[in-house]
């Protein structure tokens, strides 16, 4: 393999951990030196340093170790070096050389860090910041995601995205925010901006909103790792037990929703035999935990009693539409969104017919709130083509597919589109 070759496998090996580790890397980081920003500048140098070594060193057995063992390194370096170095950090360095060996270790177990993960979290869902502060910045450093990815679930432009992580972060060093899970009197009014955290980083894994593959269930796999440590620590919050009831089913679903090459599979034509009985079942209990906390079901338990109806079915045809139209307007009164709507008008198609259907649509159109969501055009030509109007449909069609961001959604629609082509 030529030099060029080794540094470029090297680079998509460095990406790979970045994106896979970069959430427990610089969580940790942030507790070690407790500071947010200064994390972040050591976990990019240590990427820098992976960059340069690797190619001739090789990709180490435990990549995430390496970096942190580096990065948290030069923050030793850089504290001694200091030229007035106070005796907060000098005791700080010390202890971190102490300990800062075991990094090292190839046996090194990562999942050692997955609070810092949780900390994270709550320490970017600060109270000096506001909700889309809070989420957006979570969704950058705790979840891993691109501010084009975060851009795309919040269907808002990626400049703003970018301008909120940075005002977040400043606010953050101003207030000089403690790296710790808040005490109990605050916990609460965090918990809601975690969990909209978690629900968003798994929707990103559910389904992808950029790149070649379809989904990403690693993404998913941390958001529902780290909602089940979070029902551990607070087993009295109804929504928490939802939201993982949620998760455990939809990912319940993972096996079937793509073939051994990636194509996606929609939930209409999934080998329902490929579905995960197991987490079906963590799922369910997971909603009964949720029930008898009894509360009544907040958004996330509503949206964990549609995935129930479609884990119930043996087939598609076998599921409950007419309830999960019901389920769907609770939702939209409990937390009203477009999305929702959009989501109801679909449900609705299954139960009574297209044509009442793409009423609601119409008016989600004329409303322009989804102007650029390309699950709207998607769900409008369904319905046109299901109501014989071939020709529109197409166009809407060929319209989702402009907007798509992944690739892989991108190819279904265009072939949908070209199969009315082929009709006509």
């Amino acid at each position: 393999m030529t030099d060029e070759a080794v540094r470029e496998e090297t680079r998509k090996a460095v990406d790979a951990v970045w994106r896979i580790e970069s959430a427990k890397i610089v969580a940790t980081l942030t507790r070690t030196v407790g500071d947010l920003d200064l994390a972040e500048d050591l976990a990019a140098q240590a990427l820098l340093e992976a960059v340069e070594q690797w190619p001739a060193t090789g990709v180490p057995r435990n990549p995430a170790a390496w970096l942190t063992s580096v990065a948290t390194r030069r923050a030793i370096d850089g504290w001694r070096r200091r030229e007035r170095l106070d005796e907060r950090y000098a005791h700080f360095a010390r202890e971190l050389e102490n300990d800062a060996s075991h990094f090292d270790d190839v046996s090194w177990d990562p999942d050692r860090i997955d609070d810092d993960v949780l900390r994270l979290m709550f320490i970017a869902c600060h109270p000096v910041l506001n909700r889309k502060a809070q989420v957006a910045l979570t969704l950058r450093i705790g979840g891993g995601l691109t501010t084009e990815e975060i851009a795309k679930a919040f269907l808002t432009p990626t400049a703003t995205v970018q301008q909120r992580i940075v005002r977040a972060k400043k606010a953050l060093t101003a207030s000089k925010a403690v790296f710790e899970v808040p005490g109990r009197e605050e916990f609460s009014s965090r918990l809601s901006a975690v969990l909209g955290v978690l629900y968003l980083v798994f929707n990103e894994g559910y389904a992808a909103s950029s790149g070649d593959e379809w989904m990403r269930a690693d993404l998913s796999a941390e958001a529902l790792r780290l909602a089940r440590i979070l029902a551990e620590l607070v087993p009295g919050e109804s929504e928490v037990h939802g939201l993982v009831a949620l998760m455990e089913l939809t990912a319940s679903r993972f096996g079937a929703r793509t073939t051994s090459t990636g194509e996606p599979i929609l939930l209409a034509d999934q080998d329902r035999t490929r579905w995960d009985r197991l987490q079906i079942s963590r799922g369910l209990a997971a909603l009964e935990r949720a029930d008898a906390v009894g509360r009544g079901r907040g958004p996330y338990g509503l949206q964990a009693a549609i995935a129930e109806c479609h884990a119930r079915a043996a087939t598609f045809d076998d599921t409950d539409w007419k309830k999960i139209v019901i389920l769907y307007e609770a939702l939209a009164q409990l937390a009203p969104s477009p999305v929702v709507d959009l989501n109801h008008a679909a449900a609705v198609s299954m139960a009574y017919g297209p044509g009442p259907a793409l009423e609601f649509v119409d008016k989600l159109v004329a409303s322009g709130e989804l102007a650029d969501y390309h699950l709207l055009p998607s769900v409008r030509g369904e319905l046109l083509s299901q109501l014989g109007r071939s020709e529109e449909a197409r166009t809407e069609l060929l319209e989702a597919a402009r907007l798509a961001g992944n690739e892989r959604e991108r190819a279904v629609l265009v072939a949908k589109a070209d199969a009315l082509l082929s009709d006509q």
